[in-house]
């Protein structure tokens, strides 16, 4: 079980997916506008914050943001021009309207629910379909397999989101990269920038590179060479990955304690 064992370690700062405890420290969710001043990604991903955050409007070409209420739709201007630029794309090519869930907070750090990630202004969930990504399942977890509302449309929007050069990795559902292995021609170039990981069933979460304009931004372990579809994939398919996940979900249940930000977080609270 060692690699459930390292993967287990890995999942707050590596899936960005949600988690049912609460982070203590909600000063940053009390923050209702970014900070003044030149952008910023500070930490990494899982455990830093935000500065200078661009807000990205209610709707726009090719794009909508539900859960307006949360005001989690900030992220350092490169998401937000990731976005944008996704979205035109889709709405071109005809692959249907993005519907894009959580960014961050106006100063990033941890939320109070739902997230360990989004911490830094360069995550983002958006939606594998046109619908809410609160209803849109293209997986069926209970049985491990695609739902009806997979469909080359689906894979299509999924080429073109992990394809942007400014892509660091996407999180899908284990079932969705399996079914991608198994479809597409064996090194498809944007196929090793998708990561398997729990949950993501309903959306799929992009991870960008830290910006040139943040020195202060962590950057994740660079990503294996090749497509991912070896060994590493068929893990997620044993009675190890069920008992870890089974271990994750006992590890997030409960509350944990505010994380320790980076320094330069606290200034950004003051600002």
């Amino acid at each position: 079980m060692v690699l459930g064992s390292l993967l287990l370690a890995a999942c707050v700062a590596v899936s960005g997916g949600r988690a049912r405890g609460a982070v203590n420290d909600r000063r940053w969710n009390a923050q209702t506008v970014p900070t003044r001043g030149p952008a910023g990604a500070v930490g990494d991903y899982a455990n830093g914050c935000l500065e200078g955050a661009a807000a990205l409007p209610a709707k726009g070409r090719g794009y909508r943001v539900s859960q307006i209420f949360r005001h989690r739709f900030f992220g350092h201007p490169a998401l937000i021009a990731y976005i944008r630029r996704l979205a035109q794309t889709l709405d071109r090519k005809h692959l249907g309207l993005l519907t894009v869930g959580d960014l961050a907070q106006p100063r990033g750090g941890p939320t109070p629910t739902g997230h360990r990630s989004h911490q830094s202004g360069l995550d983002a969930d958006l939606g594998y379909t046109a619908g809410s990504p609160a209803t849109a399942f293209v997986v069926d977890v209970a049985k491990g397999r695609l739902t009806p509302l997979w469909n080359a449309k689906v894979i299509r929007r999924l080429e073109v989101a992990a394809s942007d050069p400014a892509v660091d990795r996407v999180f899908v559902n284990p079932v969705i990269k399996r079914e991608l292995c198994a479809r597409l021609p064996s090194g498809t170039p944007w196929l090793g920038r998708l990561r398997p990981w729990w949950g993501h069933q309903d959306h799929f979460h992009v991870r960008l590179q830290c910006p040139s304009d943040s020195p202060a931004c962590q950057r994740q372990k660079a990503l294996p060479v090749g497509d991912g579809c070896d060994q590493s994939l068929d893990w997620w398919f044993t009675a190890d990955a069920r008992a870890t996940q089974e271990d994750r979900q006992r590890a997030i249940g409960d509350a944990p304690a505010a994380p320790v930000l980076p320094p330069r977080c606290e200034e950004v609270l003051r600002q």
